[in-house]
C-alpha cells in the first residue's frame, strides 16, 4: 500500500512538472476570490486607514524593475567565451552579482522610445566610470545616481535595500527614508505646481476610498529606477496609489507618465510590508561622507594610489 500511495505521489508531480499546453489536463478548481480588506476603525486616523509605520519591500526591483536573471556583475565587458565582470566591480565577487527578479513593470517591459532605450542600455554599460582628470590620471565616478549618495527620487525611493516610515496624523503625512535621510511632505488640497524642480520633487496627495493617491511632479531628470540604469526626464509625473490589503501588508502602484522618454504610460505594482518587534525603526544611513572619497579623493594635493 505504501508503495502504492508513493508511486502514485510521484505520478502526480510529475503530471504537475511535464504537462504542456498541448497535453490534457484536468480543469483547476476555481478559487475564491478574497474579499476586499475592510480596514478597522481601530486603524484609521480621522476616517481614513492609518499607514504609518515602517515599511520595505521583499523584491529585488531596486538591481531592475524590469524581468531578470541573476547575474555575476552590474557590469560586465566581453570575455573569451561568454561576458565576464568589467575591471571596476570584479573585487566586488558574489557581493557584486545582480540577483534574480521577476520585475514590478505590468506587462514586463517599460515602453521607451527608441532614443530611451539606447540611453538605458548606455547607462548600464557604463555603471560606474574611469574618467581621466588630473594627476593620477584616471579616477572613478558612479553613474548611478544611487552610487553617489545622490537622493533617489520617486518612486525608487520605495522599494531600495532600506525601510521607509510614513508618519501619518488627521493633518499631515511624512515619509522618511533611511537612504540618505531623505524625506517626503505628502501635501493635501489644491497645492499648484511645485515652485521649483527637486530631488524627491512634490508630493500632492487626495484619498480615493481607502486608497491613497499621490501625484509626483518637478523632480529632477538625475534620479534613475534601479541599477539597471532605467531613466526618466525632467517631464515625469509619477501617480502613486498606496491601499492597505491586510493589517501588515499594503499594495504599491505608480503610474509613470513621460512622453519624453516612454511612448506611453506605464505602471509598476509590488506589496509592502510593515516593520514589527525590533526592526519598526530606521537606522542611520546619511551617505554623503561616506562617498566624499569617492567624489573628491582624486582632488587631493597628493591623491592616494
Amino acid at each position: 500500500m505504501k508503495k502504492t500511495l508513493t508511486t502514485l505521489a510521484l505520478a502526480s508531480l510529475l503530471g504537475v512538472y511535464l504537462a504542456g499546453p498541448g497535453m490534457a489536463q484536468a480543469p483547476a478548481a476555481k478559487k475564491a476570490a478574497a474579499p476586499a480588506y475592510k480596514v478597522p476603525a481601530t486603524a484609521r486616523v480621522a476616517g481614513k486607514p492609518d499607514l504609518s509605520g515602517v515599511w520595505s519591500v521583499m523584491n529585488t526591483a531596486n538591481w531592475d524593475i524590469e524581468p531578470h536573471a541573476a547575474k555575476s556583475a552590474l557590469m560586465m565587458r566581453a570575455g573569451p567565451i561568454v561576458p565576464v565582470p568589467a575591471r571596476e566591480v570584479l573585487a566586488m565577487g558574489s557581493i557584486g552579482a545582480v540577483p534574480a527578479g521577476m520585475g514590478v513593470v505590468e506587462g514586463g517591459t517599460i515602453p521607451y522610445t527608441a532614443e530611451g532605450r539606447a540611453k538605458q542600455r548606455e547607462n548600464q554599460a557604463n555603471y560606474i566610470e574611469w574618467r581621466e582628470k588630473g594627476t593620477p590620471t584616471e579616477h572613478i565616478r558612479g553613474r548611478d545616481p544611487e552610487v553617489n549618495c545622490y537622493l533617489p527620487g520617486v518612486p525608487r525611493a520605495n522599494y531600495m535595500d532600506k525601510p521607509f516610515q510614513i508618519f501619518h496624523s488627521d493633518k499631515a503625512m511624512l515619509i522618511a527614508y533611511e537612504y540618505a535621510g531623505a524625506t517626503r511632505n505628502v501635501l493635501f488640497g489644491d497645492v499648484g505646481p511645485a515652485p521649483v524642480d527637486s530631488w524627491m520633487g512634490q508630493s500632492a496627495g487626495k484619498w480615493e476610498g481607502d486608497t491613497l493617491v499621490v501625484t509626483v511632479t518637478g523632480q529632477l531628470d538625475s534620479t534613475w529606477f534601479d541599477r539597471a540604469g532605467n531613466h526618466h526626464s525632467g517631464e515625469m509625473k509619477v501617480v502613486e496609489r498606496w491601499t492597505p490589503t491586510g493589517p501588515m501588508t499594503m499594495r504599491y502602484e505608480a503610474e509613470i507618465t513621460d512622453p519624453q522618454t516612454f511612448t506611453r504610460p506605464w505602471k509598476m505594482s509590488m506589496n509592502l510590508y510593515k516593520h514589527v518587534g525590533e526592526d519598526a525603526r530606521l537606522g542611520q544611513f546619511k551617505c554623503v561622507e561616506f562617498v566624499e572619497e569617492l567624489i573628491y579623493g582624486h582632488l587631493r594635493k597628493e591623491p592616494l594610489k
